[in-house]
C-alpha cells in the first residue's frame, strides 16, 4: 500500500510577510533616529544642563529654524536637485518684508505677502532654469546665490545706506505678525519659540506629502530615474519646478521667522546655511543621488545638529569642536544611508 504525501504550495518569496527587523530597513529615517538616540543620552551624561527645561527650549530653538529648511531641502534631494540658494533666500526675504515695512511704510502682513511672491518667483526660475536648459542645479542655484547675495548687499546699502535694516517693533501689523511667527509660549515656567510649533508642522505635512499623495509618489520617481518617471506619464517638469518653489517657501517662513523675532537684519545674512540644510538632510537619510529619503528623517537630522551644538556649550567644551563633530556625523550618515538603501532593495525584491 502506498501513500502519497501531499505537497505545501510553494510561496512566492515577493509576498512573503516581513520580519520586524525588514520592515525597519526599508525606512529611510531609520539611522538618524538611532544618531539621534545616541547623541541624546550622551549629551544628557555629559552635560548637566542638557536636560533641565531651559536647555531643552534652547536645543529645540536652534533645530527648529534648520529643520524646517532641512525637510525642504531633503524633498528636493529626493527629487535628485540641489538649492545652494536656500541659505541666502532666507535672508533675502527677510530683507525684502523689512524694506517693505520700514522703509516704504507697507503694513507687515502685505510686505510679507510680496516677499512670499519674490520667493516663489525665485523658485519657480530656479527650476524653469534646470528643466529648461538641462544644466545640474548645482551651477544654477550657485548662479542663483551669487545674484542674491548681490542684490542683498547692494539694495540694502542703496536704500538705508548701510548693511542692516531694523526698525520692525514699530512698523503697522507688528503685533499680530510677530504672534503668528515668532511668540513664545510656555510649559511650566519654560518658553518655547512658536517656531519649533512651525518645524514639527512643516516635517508631518511634508511626511504626508512624501507617503500618502501623488506628489510624493511623483518626488521619489523623478529622483530614482527622470527619463523612466517621464516614460511612465510623470510631470517630471512640474514637479521639479514645484520642489524648487517648496524649498522658496521654506526660506521665505525661516526669514518671516527670523525677522519677526529678531526685528533686524544683516544683508549678509544665511551664507553658508545652504551647506547646513543639505547636511541635516543626508544626516536624516537623503542620499546625494536622489530617490531616497525622508522628511522625518531630515527633521530628526536637524534635532541631532540643535542637540550636538547646544550640548558641547552645555559641557562646557570648545565649539571648534562641534565642526568635527559634524564631519563625522555626515561621513557616518553617508555610509549608514548607503547600507540601508541596499538593504531595503533587497527586502523590497
Amino acid at each position: 500500500m502506498t501513500t502519497t504525501t501531499k505537497e505545501q504550495p510553494r510561496v512566492d518569496e515577493r509576498v512573503a510577510p516581513r520580519g520586524p527587523l525588514d520592515r525597519l530597513v526599508v525606512r529611510p529615517e531609520i539611522g538618524s533616529i538611532i544618531g539621534a538616540l545616541a547623541v541624546f543620552v550622551f549629551f544628557s551624561v555629559v552635560a548637566d544642563k542638557f536636560l533641565t527645561a531651559p536647555g531643552v527650549a534652547t536645543w529645540l530653538d536652534d533645530s527648529a529654524t534648520l529643520g524646517i529648511m532641512a525637510v525642504a531641502v531633503a524633498l528636493l534631494m529626493i527629487g535628485g536637485e540641489f538649492d545652494l540658494s536656500a541659505g541666502v533666500m532666507t535672508a533675502s526675504t527677510a530683507l525684502v518684508t523689512a524694506i517693505l515695512s520700514i522703509e516704504v511704510g507697507l503694513n507687515v502682513w502685505l510686505a510679507l505677502l510680496l516677499s512670499l511672491v519674490f520667493a516663489l518667483g525665485v523658485g519657480a526660475l530656479n527650476g524653469w532654469l534646470v528643466v529648461r536648459t538641462g544644466l545640474p542645479s548645482f551651477i544654477v542655484t550657485l548662479g542663483t546665490f551669487l545674484a542674491l547675495q548681490g542684490l542683498n548687499l547692494g539694495i540694502t546699502r542703496l536704500v538705508t545706506g548701510s548693511v542692516q535694516v531694523s526698525g520692525m517693533r514699530a512698523t503697522d501689523g507688528y503685533e499680530s505678525a510677530g504672534f503668528v511667527f515668532a511668540s513664545t509660549f510656555d510649559i511650566g515656567d519654560t518658553p518655547f519659540q512658536i517656531s519649533i510649533v512651525w518645524w514639527l508642522g512643516v516635517a508631518a505635512v511634508a511626511a504626508w506629502l512624501l507617503t500618502r499623495t501623488r506628489f510624493g509618489n511623483w518626488t521619489f520617481a523623478v529622483g530614482g530615474s527622470a527619463p523612466s518617471a517621464r516614460a511612465a506619464g510623470v510631470p517630471v517638469a512640474r514637479t521639479k519646478i514645484l520642489l524648487f518653489m517648496t524649498t522658496a517657501l521654506a526660506a521665505w517662513l525661516v526669514g518671516s521667522i527670523n525677522i519677526l523675532r529678531f526685528t533686524t537684519v544683516q544683508a549678509n545674512q544665511g551664507i553658508g546655511l545652504e551647506f547646513q540644510f543639505i547636511i541635516a538632510a543626508v544626516i536624516g537619510g537623503c542620499l546625494l543621488t536622489g530617490g531616497f529619503g525622508s522628511a522625518i528623517g531630515a527633521a530628526v537630522g536637524a534635532l541631532i545638529f540643535g542637540m550636538a551644538r547646544q550640548g558641547i556649550v552645555f559641557a562646557n567644551w570648545n565649539s571648534d569642536w562641534f565642526m568635527l563633530f559634524l564631519g563625522i556625523m555626515l561621513l557616518g550618515a553617508v555610509l549608514v544611508n548607503n547600507t540601508f538603501r541596499r538593504r531595503a532593495e533587497r527586502v523590497r525584491r
